[in-house]
């Protein structure tokens, strides 16, 4: 299951014209989608994309009803694979995936695409995940799109400008036979608006009445010499064709007046902030009506020279807002500027930061400082002047701490990382590799396990240099999510063809947690359109892995703790696979929760398990949270003054796992954890029963007290 279901939110998809739509960017995608004809749809979920898979998802019955494919694929190189419908078929296709790192899997199709060019309108909706919102390693999609020659949409981030986009991507494809990658940055995903409906409309050619007249045309093969005529298609067709469309209907906007002498051009994403600047400086109004010129970018990539040469014509400076690095489009319009001799300013990352998002405050600093450079009759009185230093910040860092990832409570996989610390402690340090997914946490404290990750899947992958044989065996972690991206045949395969004599641990937590929850191969729920319960077992004994551990039950840190131990010392010589198998707790919870409390406000009787800390027993070394990092486990001061030392203390978000316990079990702490099971609408006899042992408990106690020694503090 899918942390957020949108079944309810689906149902506002099939309003028509007259109509208006209210609801997320995630779902007026979908809905512009339906409007302009889409024949098939895919893609592979990620941040801040998920939901948009996860919306496709479950309007599967109205995409039905349209005669429209819906695939979840594999991978982000399956989806980008999957719009080679589109090559010889005048069908409209989409696909989705997270930012840089979608598109780095989806590379190699997205390049053949891009060669062979496109019949139907192919479009690409990423999820740009840069900024500090990010999960990823910080890079742009920009690059990818001027190597492999697909143009880049990057819409104002308002709705009827993004449902605008997704038409404009289609007809900007078609016009130049080209794939289109339409950026939806974080903000973009999730800003809530309206915008006014279409109808929703069948494919003119749907994937079912292709099949029937199949087509072909050699000439699209990527192939010698077919492919060096594709390279001069590109430059002498396709890229002026897509310039002129960009000219013809207008894609990219101007605001302001037409006359002035500074400008300032910015990527349509950027916009927002852009206005939002200019209204703390005076320059612009709530409404958008601004004092200085703005040539906003919604194509980011192919640029148009003629429309930016007639921007900066007459004016003293223009100031290019881009995010990230390095700057593509300041240097394009840098080579635009020296071969047309123009003779203006043009300033970008001189008066920006090269790299890091543009938040309100850099794009406030960014901007005055390039108004106060040519323009100083526009800078506000209370601005500071160029030469005057800014004003001293505090240094949060000295009071707010630093936050890293951590596991959720009650999460399987910190029982997992207990135990391989335990092990570790008995034989040593190994080299451990990690990959993505949550178990990638484990490389923080308090586990510290792991150090490198190379991709999705990747984790065994790129353990295989220390796959050679030494005094210790290599050990790599590969998640379920990973396992079956793209780690059955570049991970396990690699290991078994080269006899790898090394431990990897498939983390199962029944989906793919790390991206929302869904549903994959090995998951253990029922699910009417797509095939589970697939055991990741009878995989790695599929492509030859013989030496196999199964564990279903991760809470249990001694079992766990004892089948590492086998792996790391056995005599066996070749790959050995730990499948360490529990629920996601949060989907678990997802699950679970609503149905305990339906049951409870109902009136039926409920057990809900509870751990805490006996603060007598308790020692106060902290081993138990070294050894845990539960989010619920923290410490606690007493009032007792011979015990200086905070003692462990369980909060109220436990969710009753056990994993503490059992951890302080295995590694023999202290015995200062218990049980404590809460009972929601007891029958009668349990109600009298814990009447009765309250008034025993309470008449223990006040014995205790009365007979306890108190010393009493005299005034001098």
């Amino acid at each position: 299951m899918a942390e957020r279901s949108f079944k309810n939110e689906v149902e506002h998809l099939r309003a028509g014209t007259g109509e208006t739509f209210t609801g997320e960017g995630i779902l007026a995608i979908t809905k512009a989608l339906l409007e302009n004809g889409v024949g098939y749809v895919g893609g592979y979920q990620g941040a801040p994309i998920s939901h948009l898979m996860d919306v496709l998802a479950d309007a599967q019955e109205l995409l039905g009803e349209l005669g429209v494919r819906f695939e979840a694929n594999a991978s982000e190189a399956a989806a980008a694979a999957m719009l080679s419908a589109s090559v010889h078929y005048p069908i409209r296709g989409a696909v989705t995936f997270k930012g840089s790192v979608g598109v780095n899997v989806a590379s190699d199709a997205l390049a053949n695409l891009s060669s062979s060019g496109v019949t139907g309108g192919a479009v690409i909706i990423v999820g740009e995940d840069y900024g500090e919102g990010s999960s990823i390693m910080q890079e742009r999609s920009h690059a990818f799109a001027m190597k492999s020659q697909f143009w880049l949409m990057d819409p104002r981030p308002n709705l009827p400008s993004i449902v605008n986009s997704v038409g404009q991507s289609f007809e900007l494809s078609e016009a130049s036979n080209t794939p289109v990658m339409l950026m939806v940055r974080i903000r973009s995903c999730h800003v809530t608006g309206s915008f006014d409906c279409r109808d929703n409309q069948r494919p003119t050619l749907t994937v079912k009445d292709a099949l029937s007249n199949p087509q072909r045309d050699w000439n699209r093969v990527v192939l010698p010499p077919m492919s060096f005529v594709h390279e001069q298609d590109k430059v002498e067709n396709r890229w002026p064709a897509a310039q002129q469309h960009i000219i013809d209907q207008q894609l990219n906007e101007f605001f302001g007046p037409e006359t002035s002498k500074i400008g300032i051009v910015c990527q349509g994403g950027m916009y927002n902030g852009v206005i939002r600047a200019l209204q703390r400086l005076g320059l612009a109004d709530i409404f958008g009506e601004t004092e200085i010129p703005i040539y906003c970018l919604n194509v980011t990539y192919p640029l148009v020279d003629q429309e930016f040469l007639a921007f900066a014509l007459n004016k003293q400076g223009v100031l290019v807002i881009e995010e990230g690095q390095p700057e593509f489009i300041e240097q394009g319009f840098s080579t635009m500027l020296l071969r047309s001799g123009l003779q203006v300013k043009l300033h970008g990352k001189d008066v920006f930061p090269m790299a890091g998002e543009y938040t309100g405050q850099v794009m406030l600093d960014g901007i005055s400082a390039f108004v106060t450079q040519h323009a100083p009759n526009l800078v506000p009185g209370q601005m500071r002047a160029p030469n005057q230093p800014a004003p001293a910040l505090p240094d949060l860092s000295q009071t707010v701490p630093i936050r890293p990832p951590g596991f959720c409570t009650g999460c399987p996989e910190r029982p997992i990382f207990a135990a391989l610390k335990l092990v570790q402690q008995e034989l040593g340090e190994h080299q451990i590799s990690a990959d993505i997914g949550c178990h990638l946490f484990a490389s923080l404290p308090p586990f510290d396990i792991g150090g490198a990750t190379m991709g999705y899947g990747l984790g065994p992958a790129s353990n295989a240099a220390f796959d050679g044989g030494g005094e210790r065996r290599a050990i790599s972690i590969i998640g379920d999510g990973g396992f079956w991206h793209n780690g059955l045949s570049s991970s396990i395969g690699n290991m078994v063809f080269n006899k790898a004599d090394s431990v990897a641990v498939v983390v199962d937590n029944y989906y793919s947690a790390a991206t929302g929850g869904q549903d994959i191969l090995s998951s253990r729920a029922d699910n009417p359109t797509k095939s589970t319960k697939n055991p990741i077992t009878k995989a790695l004994k599929g492509v030859g892995v013989d030496w196999i551990r199964h564990i279903d039950h991760t809470y249990d840190v001694t079992k766990m703790r004892a089948i590492f131990r086998e792996a790391l010392t056995t005599d066996y010589d070749g790959p050995k696979v730990i499948v360490a198998s529990s629920e996601c707790m949060l989907n678990k919870q997802r699950r679970e929760k609503p149905k305990r409390n339906q049951m409870i406000k109902s009136g039926e009787r409920m057990e809900i398990p509870r751990f805490g800390v006996d603060e007598d027993i308790c020692t106060g070394d902290h081993a138990c949270i070294r050894l845990s990092g539960c989010p619920s486990l923290s410490v606690k001061h007493l009032d007792d003054p011979l015990r200086d030392d905070p003692v462990a203390s369980i909060d109220q978000s436990c969710v009753g796992c056990g994993n503490c316990g059992e951890v302080a079990d295995a590694a023999v702490l202290c015995p200062s954890f218990y049980r404590a099971d809460v009972v929601h609408n007891p029958g009668r006899f349990e109600t009298r029963w814990a009447r009765f042992s309250g008034r025993v408990i309470h008449w223990l106690q006040a014995r205790r007290q009365a007979r306890r020694l108190d010393f009493l503090e005299t005034a001098p």
